[in-house]
């Protein structure tokens, strides 16, 4: 397929004349890059997971979307299988294979959040095991990195919503994470570059992971498991683009 297309202009920025499209090799490269960091963390098992990032584009005011496509895994794709959608709709623009029904959620939470510009999507072992053992229904701090990396508390989705077919209720509550967790599903984490995404996720599982370790270890030997307090995670959250960023300042 030729990496340059003709788009109509539309929305605000509509014009009179076309605006080109152009395939950027570039940018499917990262999705090959991290999508093998995200594989060598053990986070992929088949076709499922996925990582999206959004690039401006004078055609498409949401910008357009760069993904893996449908039937291959992460662990297994080139640059071949990365494919372009628009954001409002599933239009493909650059490829001939759709995406699987995971873009759905990509597109809305880029959609609704014009600050985010990537995002991955994983099925994780120990998030997963953690909640559907139903001892547990929050994912409480205990590292001090935590807070500061997510800026923002995980929103645990109620297992009745399907957030992937039905992307409606994300309205309700994406504005208030960076990181959503799917009961008995998996984790999606936002960020406004790809790296801040993959950190923002390694930084969640990793959590989750001392919780499960944290408990077992005090269910053996009888004692209360020592977690950040709510005030000091509030106050971590407010601050962390100053102490994790603290150049951008």
């Amino acid at each position: 397929m030729s990496e340059a297309h003709q788009v109509p202009a539309i929305g605000k920025t509509a014009r009179k004349r076309t605006a080109p499209f152009r395939f950027q090799k570039e940018i499917a490269a990262e999705i090959v890059r991290y999508g093998r960091m995200v594989v060598a963390r053990g986070y992929i098992h088949n076709s499922l997971g996925n990582i999206a990032i959004r690039v401006p584009h004078p055609a498409y005011p949401d910008g357009v979307a760069y993904t893996k496509h449908s039937g291959v895994s992460l662990e297994e794709m080139t640059i071949d299988n990365v494919v372009v959608t628009d954001i409002p709709t599933d239009k493909l623009i650059y490829g001939t294979i759709p995406t699987s029904v995971g873009h759905k959620l990509n597109r809305e939470i880029f959609r609704l959040r014009p600050d985010v510009h990537s995002v991955i999507h994983v099925h994780h072992d120990e998030t997963i095991s953690f909640l559907a053992s139903k001892a547990f229904t929050e994912i409480k701090a205990v590292s001090l990195e935590y807070p500061y990396v997510m800026a923002k508390p995980p929103y645990i989705v109620p297992s009745h919503l399907d957030v992937e077919q039905d992307v409606d209720p994300l309205k309700e509550f994406v504005q208030q994470t960076n990181s959503l967790v799917m009961i008995r599903h998996g984790i999606t984490t936002m960020g406004r570059n790809v790296s801040e995404a993959y950190h923002r996720l390694n930084t969640l599982t990793s959590e989750i992971q001392r919780n499960v370790q944290i408990e077992t270890l005090c269910a053996l030997k009888g004692t209360q498991g020592e977690y950040l307090s709510q005030k000091d995670v509030e106050w971590m959250y407010r601050y962390a683009e100053e102490v994790i960023y603290p150049t951008k300042q």
